[in-house]
């Protein structure tokens, strides 16, 4: 049986499955971000949706990014002040992320 390191490494083989990934590398950090926070205030997904006032299947999908809709910066911000966090937007150049990008390769 694969672990899921294999799993991931052999359908990273596939340039359409690469291109896929990394199109969603943005996505993925973000949600990433969501899980690290619930985790180190210690709260289930049940005590997150309590405290924005929503069910926790709802939070499930925002966690997962699997829902049909995109939550509004609005559930975002709910959901951040409920585990101790705030929302941080900024527009990065491109041309400067490509930069840095080649410095660090």
């Amino acid at each position: 049986m694969l672990t899921h390191k294999a799993l991931k490494a052999r359908a990273l083989n596939r340039p359409e499955v690469k291109a896929e990934y990394d199109r969603l590398e943005e996505e993925f950090a973000f949600l990433d971000q969501f899980l690290k926070a619930r985790a180190a205030a210690g709260l289930t997904q049940a005590e997150i949706a309590e405290r924005i006032g929503t069910t926790q299947s709802a939070i499930a999908r925002l966690e997962s990014g699997e829902g049909k809709r995109i939550p509004s910066l609005a559930t975002l911000r709910k959901y951040a002040r409920a585990v101790g966090c705030r929302i941080e937007l900024r527009l990065v150049s491109e041309a400067q992320n490509r930069k840095r990008g080649s410095l660090v390769r």
